[in-house]
């Protein structure tokens, strides 16, 4: 995960109906991450070919209120996967911005490696680990950032899907 601290104002546009930019200290975050679906079921079950695969997203923060509870969430910008009948059934069904791009992914105990085809050209993301893993401290940028449990989506009618 890299997360990036941007001018407020580039993500307005994508902010769903009902929801609003989250910050942290002031300023707002957006974050490119990488990982891996494993043994993945769809309805519980399994579907040839498509349990375990890529997926690297650009996402930004947001919350909901709704009475006096606040849901922290996050709205993706787009999501990057290596197989077309993932990304159909989410642009489809979810209305998510899933696009479908050949990837390739390199990881071991202290790295990472995500890359992705457009047009010809490799992208990649590639992170570095040191120290040993922790529980992010209280009230830290860290917290805040990965205490978003919620997804949202703009829907077509442009109200917002959660």
């Amino acid at each position: 995960m890299l997360n990036y601290a941007v001018d407020r104002d580039l993500l307005l546009p994508y902010v769903p109906f009902g929801t609003e930019l989250d910050s942290f200290g002031g300023q707002t975050f957006v974050s490119l991450v990488g990982f891996r679906f494993l043994r993945t079921k769809v309805l519980g079950v399994r579907v040839p070919f498509h349990r375990d695969f890529d997926e690297v997203n650009l996402r930004f923060y947001v919350r909901r209120r709704e009475g006096d509870v606040t849901r922290r969430g996050v709205v993706f910008i787009r999501e990057i996967v290596p197989r077309y009948a993932i990304a159909g059934i989410a642009r489809v069904v979810y209305n998510e911005n899933y696009v479908c791009l050949p990837m390739t992914h390199r990881i071991d105990e202290a790295a990472a490696e995500y890359r992705w085809r457009v047009k010809g050209n490799w992208n990649r993301m590639f992170v570095r680990a040191s120290g040993e893993a922790a529980v992010p401290c209280e009230g830290s940028c860290e917290q805040f950032i990965t205490e978003h449990y919620w997804g949202y989506a703009v829907q077509r009618d442009g109200g917002a899907m959660e």
